[in-house]
């Protein structure tokens, strides 16, 4: 297989004027590529889709048309911060989508990791498609692909729902804008502070497009997408409190399914595990798991076995990027 490289061997941007550049291009390029029509993104709130929608806005401003979906699959809050920060602070054309019990129920029983990613991404083009119908003059599709995501996906390691397999009707409706498809991870964020984005937005942790669907690895559960979303609260909570923010990429908790026995109030429990995962990257294509305080392990077991009914144990990953992924689907 021949080796992917980013285009003219492109430079890294590893400077604010070598960020401008490349927001005046893209800019430019999105102007003469959208033309007078108008363009459709999802808006997750994530690092990827905000510079998307910031460059898009300065490009086309009120053309674009960003759509939140609460796929039901989000972070505990998510919903409510991703409208309060667009739609409120940013007065963004923001359009928001509650389809939780529609992807709930497509993903019904299904375990195959790679069937899940396609059910979650068809599914999102799908709404898009119905948004698209209610709107005019709809002729293109925005996404936050960026450059791993394209080495990931011609290299056969997962699908990605932003990375190629659009059904064939939709590729006949919509017209694909990438502008920061040929981008690393931190290229995206140091383009995102020169757009003059907020701190918490850029430096926001990654999240994957079918959120906690692969962090709920097997059939997805309502119960078990609830501990995760509780659990991974607390995990964020507890970083954020010892001055873990910035410091560590990305951190979250995966409920695998199966359960284990237990000891509660003097009784035998059957519960899920929940597993800690933390890691430091710099591209997303190879990963470290960080020294963490053990009094800091401690305290989020305690609270995650206290605090959010269901769980027993508290698993710590401490695989590196390869041979495992950052996430577990």
């Amino acid at each position: 297989m021949a080796e992917i490289r980013r285009p003219d061997n492109m430079e890294r941007i590893t400077t604010p004027e070598l960020a401008q550049a490349f927001i005046d291009e893209q800019i430019a390029l999105a102007r003469r590529q959208i033309g007078s029509n108008k363009v459709l993104l999802a808006l997750s709130g994530g690092v990827d889709s905000s510079v998307v929608a910031a460059l898009l806005i300065k490009a086309v401003g009120k053309q674009l048309v960003c759509v939140h979906v609460n796929h039901g699959l989000l972070r505990k809050g998510e919903p409510e911060q991703v409208i309060e920060v667009f739609r409120g602070q940013m007065d963004a054309n923001l359009i928001y989508v509650d389809a939780t019990d529609r992807f709930l129920d497509k993903l019904s029983g299904v375990t195959d990791p790679e069937q899940k990613r396609n059910i979650i991404g068809g599914e999102f083009i799908d709404v898009f498609a119905e948004e698209a119908r209610k709107l005019d003059g709809i002729a293109f599709l925005a996404q936050g692909t960026i450059w791993p995501d394209i080495l990931e996906s011609e290299a056969g390691i997962k699908a990605h729902h932003n990375a190629g397999g659009l059904p064939e009707d939709i590729k006949d409706r919509f017209e694909l804008v990438e502008p920061v498809r040929i981008l690393f991870k931190d290229e995206v964020r140091m383009v995102g502070k020169q757009l003059g984005l907020p701190d918490n937005m850029v430096y926001r942790q990654p999240f994957p497009g079918p959120g906690l669907g692969v962090r709920c690895p097997g059939a997805i559960t309502r119960d078990r997408l609830n501990l995760v979303r509780e659990s991974d609260a607390i995990l964020r909570e507890e970083f954020k409190n010892a001055g873990l923010e910035g410091k560590v990429w990305q951190y979250f908790t995966i409920v695998p399914d199966f359960k284990s026995t237990g000891v509660r109030n003097g009784a035998r429990c059957w519960e899920y595990p929940v597993v800690v995962r933390a890691v430091n990257t710099r591209d997303a294509m190879t990963a470290v798991v960080p020294e963490l305080d053990w009094a800091l392990l401690q305290k989020i077991t305690q609270r995650i076995v206290n605090e959010v009914p269901g769980v027993n144990r508290v698993l710590l990953d401490m695989s590196p990027k390869p041979v495992a992924t950052i996430e577990w689907e």
